[in-house]
């Protein structure tokens, strides 16, 4: 069978000819809903307790208001439910000042609708989103994981036939793809700096701690590497990694290719001397490979500074004279 390439990437499902961007996951989910009907009448089910009519249901996509923001879906009979859904891509959720902009959109207060929601949809589970999801006054906030759709889907394929079929296992499929999963085809190495004083954690209730272990002794120690995931202000990647590489003491000391990960808001099981609390933001943990020791000394260079994140390719940082050097080289090819 031949294979489809879309901009480097491999097309595996219908899904990923729209793409695999927040609103391209939006647009293929909306679609699944129209051509299945029962998948959505089924999410609206496990979402509001409502039995809807998929004939009698309209879904919008991307609606503009002014000073109301664009909304990724609207889905509404105007009889017996309305929801506003805001999709994110990753272990990220809506902050309280989109959300509240949705529920003074003046088609959802207008509606006649006897049950109305705003509902975030992301990666995160319904656990996790319960404790972190912004409240809004007078407004019914919900979550859908991308899994608890890809869970009805599989469930109605099994009693589906024909065309159906065929849709709900490809959005099985696409799901699962864009969920945070590694690129195994890549060689880009995250490259950070290794503290060497103890690690601070922030709890989601109280003040910094300090964890009694520095971040150079849990790899050393555990082979593990600990990072928020990305979406807040730190800058850190949404995605989880497929190699990273460890500086200090002014030069590259080890890259490793992780074996696996988890994504937890509690450390404490994974290294037991950080506190056992629930901590302000969700965390990669990575297990880490055998260490690659370079070949030889190469220093961070003169355009990374303090504790900087960069991406370089595996083989230059292996080649070159400095990390410096392999960014701007990787960075070259890619242009």
């Amino acid at each position: 069978m031949a294979e489809l390439f879309a901009h480097n990437e491999r097309v595996e499902t219908i899904f990923d000819l729209i793409g695999d961007k927040e609103n391209d996951i939006t647009k293929s989910i909306a679609w699944a809903f129209v051509k299945c009907p029962r998948l959505l009448e089924r999410v609206i089910e496990r979402l509001l307790h409502v039995n809807a009519a998929a004939d009698d249901v309209v879904i919008r996509y991307q609606e503009f208001e002014k000073d109301k923001g664009i909304t990724d879906l609207e889905i509404t009979d105007n009889q017996k439910f309305y929801i506003i859904i805001e999709a994110k891509r990753g272990w990220v959720l809506p902050g309280e000042p989109q959300l509240r902009l949705y529920s003074e959109r003046s088609g959802f207060i207008s509606s006649p609708a006897k049950v109305k929601a705003i509902v975030s949809m992301s990666e995160c589970t319904e656990d996790y989103a319960k404790k972190r999801l912004p409240t809004v006054p007078g407004t019914t906030v919900l979550h859908l994981p991308w899994m608890t759709i890809c869970g009805l889907a599989g469930e109605l394929r099994m009693k589906t036939a024909g065309k159906q079929n065929y849709i709900l296992g490809e959005l099985e499929r696409y799901i699962k793809r864009i969920m945070t999963t590694q690129n195994k085809d890549t060689n880009w190495v995250y490259v950070v700096s290794l503290g060497l004083k103890e690690v601070e954690i922030t709890p989601a209730k109280g003040e910094k701690r300090t964890a009694g272990i520095a971040y150079v002794d849990i790899v050393r120690k555990y082979h593990k590497y600990c990072c928020p995931v990305g979406g807040g202000k730190g800058g850190w990647p949404k995605e989880p990694l497929t190699y990273i590489a460890f500086r200090y003491h002014g030069k590259l000391q080890s890259i490793h290719h992780i074996e696996k990960y988890t994504v937890t808001d509690n450390l404490h099981p994974f290294v037991p001397e950080i506190p056992d609390v629930e901590l302000s933001e969700t965390h990669f943990v990575y297990e880490l490979g055998p260490a690659i020791i370079p070949p030889k000394d190469i220093r961070t260079g003169d355009k990374i500074v303090m504790s900087n994140r960069v991406w370089a390719q595996l083989d230059t940082l292996l080649t070159s004279d400095t990390i410096t050097e392999a960014m701007e080289i990787s960075k070259a090819r890619n242009t």
